[in-house]
């Protein structure tokens, strides 16, 4: 058997001064190769410098905008801009002139194919000892009366529930009278509920026999003012002429009901459908940094409706959305990713320009990193509602803690966006909702009350900050804010 000898001391330190050259060595690889997140710890959201910029740019924005001019120079320059019409055509021509004068490159169009309908005259008659005129407009897309008018009774229902659950014989040769009233909310949450009476009563009464319908405004105006809108009719239905009554008019209607069960209207509509006609989605950008190829959307609609002068709907999103997005192109801190300014055609009318916008980018729905509309008037933004991964809500929560001074509660993550986002949503692509205060804007929209006249600047300017904000903190945010599941777009 071999006798083991004891290490020498020498041999024992340099035994030692290799394990120690060892372990360093493994630690150094082990360093090397770990996750850069297992080394520094999770990434932050946002930089210092970015919160800062943020903040400076919020600040900037309640001293005062340019929003105000905008709006000012639409309804002044161009006026309504139902889709299709000479307005709606001039309103594209303002749009490019002025996102190039303001700055935004990449300023170019997107034809659009846009229904065309003309309102003509309306005439809605209360007949009987007590005769009288009534407040009232045909209903956007509504067919007209023969030459002579409609001449029926009227019968009333309290809501379009009511109205689907009558037998064909209450209604068959009758004026129907949808008689529901929208509830004020803040957030708007009550046009939500009726608008349906507006959208498909006229097929509904239809298909029961009726020879017109007549609703009462979806709106909250006490004066009178009729608000008109898009109402739709289906396939499966004769089409009627539909109408709007103002507040006080449908009030009076109901009265009358109350007092005499035979009530009659005379019903005179000159609207007409005309052959589609060609408008356009108005683009610019303000380029992003090492990110550029990455997009943040800010959306508004460019059209509205005839009878006003589109101040509220939606010329205050339009000034919301381009001003904000001037105002970063401002900072010295510029955006990593590209903030995209989308001001979309035929809104009112089907959604015409956002159906468009989904189809032409195609694949490039994936690079929309967010996005967010601006169609509820002047504000101010009241709350920040989102949809967008669960992973992102401390991220949206951070975002509006740089807001804290704008005093805009958090919200829900179950947001549609708005009107105009529908189509990217269903794509997949997150959405952030600034809520705007929607208090009085329904007593406007839709009428020939929307008016330069009801644009306050200063909350404009809230507004601004707000949108202005939440965009430049997604265009620098570090990682992205999920993806949704792509679900079917039906409207």
């Amino acid at each position: 058997m071999l006798e083991m000898v004891p290490p020498t001391a020498p041999s024992r330190r340099r035994d030692a001064v290799f394990c120690v050259i060892f372990l360093a060595v493994l630690t150094i690889l082990a360093v090397q190769t770990r996750p850069a997140s297992a080394q520094s710890g999770p990434v932050a959201d946002w930089t210092d410098a970015d919160l800062a910029a943020a903040g400076a740019l919020r600040d900037r924005a309640l001293k005062g905008t340019s929003a105000y001019d905008h709006v000012s120079s639409l309804v002044t320059e161009v006026g309504p801009r139902l889709a299709g019409s000479a307005g709606d055509e001039a309103a594209v021509r303002w749009a490019m002139n002025r996102l190039g004068k303001l700055g935004f490159t990449g300023v170019r169009t997107q034809d659009v194919l846009v229904p065309r309908w003309i309102r003509g005259s309306t005439e809605v008659t209360l007949l009987g000892p007590a005769a009288q005129p009534l407040v009232a407009a045909s209903l956007g897309g509504s067919i007209g009366t023969p030459e002579e008018g409609i001449e029926a009774q009227v019968v009333e229902f309290a809501s379009l529930d009511a109205l689907a659950a009558a037998q064909a014989g209450d209604v068959k040769n009758k004026i129907v009278f949808i008689n529901e009233r929208m509830e004020r909310t803040r957030d708007g949450s009550g046009y939500g509920k009726i608008v349906k009476n507006r959208v498909q009563g006229a097929s509904v009464a239809a298909n029961l026999g009726a020879v017109a319908v007549v609703i009462r405004s979806v709106g909250t105006s006490d004066e009178r003012f009729a608000h008109t809108g898009r109402m739709q009719y289906e396939m499966n239905a004769p089409r009627i002429p539909a109408f709007s009554l103002s507040n006080p008019d449908a009030e009076t209607l109901s009265r009358q009901l109350k007092a005499n069960k035979q009530v009659r209207l005379r019903l005179k509509s000159t609207a007409r459908e005309m052959p589609p006609a060609w408008s356009a989605n108005v683009i610019g950008e303000i380029p992003g940094t090492d990110r550029a190829n990455e997009i943040v959307l800010l959306g508004a609609h460019l059209d509205s409706w005839d009878l006003g002068q589109g101040a509220l709907d939606d010329g205050a999103g339009v000034a919301i959305v381009v001003e904000a997005a001037r105002l970063i192109s401002r900072l010295d801190r510029k955006p990593s990713r590209t903030i995209r300014v989308v001001l979309f055609a035929n809104e009112e009318f089907g959604l015409s320009g956002a159906k468009e916008y989904a189809r032409l980018i195609g694949d490039e729905h994936n690079k929309h990193v967010l996005a967010m509309e601006a169609d509820t008037g002047i504000g101010p933004v009241i709350r920040l509602d989102t949809q967008v991964g669960p992973e992102s809500l401390g991220a949206i929560e951070k975002m509006r803690k740089t807001m804290e001074p704008l005093v805009i509660e958090g919200g829900i993550n179950t947001a549609s966006g708005g009107a105009d986002l529908g189509p990217l949503r269903s794509l997949g692509v997150p959405v952030l909702d600034p809520v705007l205060d929607a208090t009085l804007y329904f007593d406007f929209h839709h009428t020939m009350n929307d008016t330069l006249a009801k644009v306050d600047a200063k909350v404009l300017d809230q507004s601004v900050a707000a949108y202005a904000v939440a965009a430049y903190l997604a265009a620098t945010k570090q990682g992205n804010f999920g993806r949704l599941a792509p679900v079917p777009f039906n409207r």
